[in-house]
């Protein structure tokens, strides 16, 4: 069951008129600080990425499962099942959960650091083109007030100072 200020949080993004993808991203905020702090593990980043989109189907969160072709059938299955069950708004069995956060106690917390998020991003970028990569950064860019635009910029700066660039 998420917490309630996850659910709070991502009700508060609903409310702003949100992406889905955004309301979803508290969910897997929460995933990554309970791996951190040692109250479960995961196999790899992108398993804890998948159980924090789960839990946000489960929860309510308008998420469409991905379409065909883009993930494998049990993939598309499992989050079409998780995002139904959202829907209908069940209580999640106590019996699942229990089981669940048994057997990923027995995995790794690694799965959650700093270094395997970085990797995981970085290989999910890679997988989209360069002008998709650069749509998402310009309407990034959009969405930031002037504040946060000019600290972007001054990180971008200490960045390329640093690599030498």
């Amino acid at each position: 069951m998420p917490e309630k200020k996850t659910l709070e949080a991502a009700r508060r993004d609903k409310r702003q008129g949100k992406a889905p993808s955004t309301q979803a991203g508290e969910f897997v905020r929460e995933e990554i600080e309970h791996i951190r702090k040692g109250k479960h593990g995961a196999r790899s980043a992108k398993q804890a990425i998948a159980i924090g989109l789960s839990k946000a189907r489960r929860a309510g969160v308008e998420l469409k499962p991905p379409s065909k072709g883009q993930t494998s059938e049990k993939t598309r299955r499992s989050a079409e099942q998780a995002y139904e069950k959202g829907q209908r708004h069940e209580p999640v069995s106590s019996t699942r959960s229990r089981a669940r956060e048994k057997a990923l106690r027995h995995e790794s917390t690694r799965s959650a650091s700093h270094a395997a998020l970085s990797r995981q991003a970085h290989s999910a970028a890679m997988e989209r083109s360069a002008s998709e990569r650069s749509a998402a950064a310009r309407k990034a860019a959009e969405t930031k007030g002037p504040r946060e635009r000019s600290e972007a910029a001054e990180k971008a700066a200490r960045t390329r100072a640093r690599r030498g660039h």
